[in-house]
């Protein structure tokens, strides 16, 4: 008997990082790690091995959280929380302490999916960069707007309206000489130029 083989995804190490004051000791339980979790296990074809870190707004503590996943091999890092305005929200300062690259069409676009909604959206300042071979980006504290804008907006249809950021990761990755990623297009269809689309491979 014959069984049918199966695309041979590479494997990819991701790091999400929760940071929050109240959630870190224990005031409220943690929404953020399941929502980056499920999200990218439902988008994603690769098969992950995820680098949860539950962590305060302390810069020196995110900065430090940052690099050693880039040093664990991460090809991917997404923060969620302190990215608004409030004087413990440091999550962009910090990232961009570790940043040898800024990728600022990551948040113009994160803004411009928030701005369909909410007109408090230009108060937040997530940011996107590069350290190394890992693409770091950060991300909003709530899980509904972390979908949002990884997943893009559509309409009742289900036609795409507006792009998700996540679109653009798969093929960001590959140019940094990270693993092949790839989504599924039912939630979040990655863009890559036809040169850079690989065959399936069956393994």
């Amino acid at each position: 008997m014959n069984i049918p083989s199966t695309p041979n995804f590479d494997k990819i190490k991701i790091g999400i990082v929760s940071i929050s004051d109240r959630a870190s000791t224990g005031v409220y339980v943690d929404k953020g790690l399941p929502a980056l979790q499920d999200w990218l296990t439902r988008a994603m074809k690769n098969t992950i091995h995820f680098e949860p870190r539950l962590i305060a707004d302390d810069q020196a503590a995110i900065s430090a959280t940052l690099i050693e996943l880039v040093d664990a091999g991460c090809a991917l890092v997404l923060t969620t929380g302190g990215t608004g305005p409030a004087k413990r929200d440091v999550t962009p300062e910090a990232t961009l302490a570790v940043a040898h690259k800024e990728m600022p069409g990551f948040g113009e676009q994160m803004r411009s999916i928030s701005l369909r909604f909410v007109p408090t959206a230009i108060l937040s300042r997530q940011v996107a960069v590069i350290r190394d071979q890992t693409l770091i980006i950060n991300l909003p504290g709530q899980p509904k707007s972390i979908q949002e804008i990884l997943e893009g907006l559509r309409d009742d249809k289900g036609e795409v309206l507006m792009a998700g950021v996540f679109a653009a990761v798969p093929y960001c990755i590959d140019l940094i000489g990270g693993p092949y990623l790839e989504t599924r297009d039912e939630v979040c269809k990655a863009f890559r130029p036809k040169a850079a689309i690989r065959p399936i491979t069956k393994g």
